[in-house]
């Protein structure tokens, strides 16, 4: 055989080697670049690349259709035959897929399909480190040390089936995290954000932001647990409403299941979740959040079919105007459910038509609120309704008649983010924003702060 080692070589040798009856393979190649930093100084940069490979094959049978699914990374020419006879070894010793549909056809091929990946280095940081290194410098003299990372990731897709899709998609992800501490540890604060190129990245305006909350940190008030008028920033809202974007499966609503099952059956789709008009939506053409504008599944499981690999994604309302508009679904749980077909996307938007900014909407605060920083260790309590807990994080404080006072302690908060939509007195302007708990697997989100009259904080927390 002939040395293959380009991406889309691979993908049509793997194609050419299968002898099932429909085959998938989805060739990632990824780069990314980093850097780290520790006490206002750089401590380690790296790059890396890696490829990964995945083969779907199905074989139809009198009982239907089965799927089989190998991945393995660093894959070379050698490897390819072993890897596509495992992958239709599993599909054959597996009992018939219940998502299986026909494979994806008629899709233009992508003309970039055998062009080399894209890649990412050190590059990307080329105006991003100098900047940093000034805000090391303001740090130092302003008292206050500076930790964090950025990261810099690029992944072209290639995917390719033998129904004849030949399809390309470059995913850049940026982000970056920074913590700001006092020299004795007892005050911190954190920002964070994502970004595509590292180009809309000011560190100076970070380490002002942290800055001033550090100084706001100076003086302590304790409160106890309770609900308190409660201003979520666009992280907090993002981290929250991701979570309820990846309990929106149809299927599992229409089965009663989740907080979208509507009692006696079926879903709440129709159903007005806020009187806010606040629209969710998701859409891979997104200004700065472009994301991959086809179906690109590795594995099949709740609100994925690797059968549905290639299938192009549009523009979707989950929720429009305050209405509960669409759940995800696959073709399968699509015909199960008689729902339109709507797969999940790896960008998220909240709209609400305000205009205000966290500051604007902090300085219109009457009487007494809480201003958050962002929540972590967010896990699910109850399905039914949602509802989750987790924690407060790098700084809570207590804002009363516009003016922040200080920094309150932590709390523990139970909160089901489909109630909060219900009860969001204000929604901010929409900004792209970094989700603090789910950054690591989902990145492209922009969400305005919101206004909730009787946050739920529901019990005081001593960490930080």
């Amino acid at each position: 055989m002939s040395r293959v080692s380009k991406p889309y070589e691979i993908v049509e040798r793997a194609l050419e080697l299968s002898t099932a009856d429909g085959c998938v393979v989805v060739a990632d190649e990824s780069s990314s670049a980093n850097l780290r930093w520790a006490g206002n100084a750089l401590t380690t940069n790296g790059v890396t690349r890696g490829r990964t490979l995945t083969v779907i094959a199905t074989v139809d049978g009198a009982e239907g259709t089965a799927s089989g699914v190998v991945s393995r990374s660093a894959v070379t020419a050698d490897d390819l035959e072993p890897l596509v006879r495992a992958a239709e070894a599993a599909a054959r010793g597996a009992g018939p897929a219940e998502d299986a549909q026909p494979l994806v056809s008629g899709v233009p091929v992508s003309a970039d399909f055998t062009e080399p990946p894209a890649e990412t280095g050190s590059d990307v940081f080329a105006d991003f480190a100098p900047a940093l290194g000034d805000a090391f410098a303001r740090a130092r003299s302003g008292g206050r040390e500076l930790y964090g990372f950025a990261h810099h990731q690029l992944t072209s897709t290639y995917l390719g089936t033998s129904t004849g899709l030949r399809l390309r998609h470059d995913q850049p992800n940026g982000t970056l995290e920074l913590n700001a501490k006092s020299p004795d540890r007892t005050r911190s604060a954190w920002a964070g954000r994502a970004t595509r190129d590292f180009k809309d990245v000011d560190p100076a305006a970070l380490d002002a932001e942290l800055a001033q909350r550090l100084g706001w940190a100076e003086r302590r008030i304790e409160l106890p647990a309770g609900r308190y008028e409660t201003l979520l920033p666009p992280t907090a809202v993002a981290d929250l409403l991701i979570y309820q974007y990846w309990s929106g499966g149809a299927r599992d609503a229409a089965e009663g299941r989740t907080v979208f099952s509507r009692p006696g059956g079926g879903t709440r789709i129709g159903e007005t979740l806020s009187e806010l008009p606040l629209t969710l939506r998701s859409d891979p053409h997104a200004p700065g959040l472009e994301s991959a504008p086809f179906v690109i599944a590795h594995a099949s499981g709740d609100g994925s079919s690797v059968f549905d690999n290639g299938l192009p994604l549009a523009p979707t309302d989950w929720i429009k105007d305050g209405r509960l508009e669409r759940l995800t679904t696959t073709r399968h749980s699509a015909g199960l459910t008689g729902l339109p077909v709507a797969p999940s996307m790896d960008n998220l938007v909240l709209d609400g038509g305000g205009e205000r900014s966290l500051e604007d909407m902090v300085a219109a605060t009457t009487g007494r609120a809480l201003l958050l920083t962002c929540l972590w260790y967010i896990r699910e309590v109850d399905p039914a309704t949602l509802l989750l807990t987790g924690l407060t994080r790098d700084g809570v404080y207590l804002v009363e008649d516009g003016e922040v006072l200080g920094e309150v302690n932590n709390f523990r908060f139970n909160e089901s983010p489909v109630g909060l939509l219900s009860r969001a007195s204000e929604a901010g302007r929409t900004e792209k924003t970094l989700p603090r708990e789910w950054g690591d697997y989902f990145t492209r989100a922009a969400m305005p702060a919101l206004r909730i009259p009787d946050f739920h904080m529901s019990s005081v927390s001593r960490g930080v």
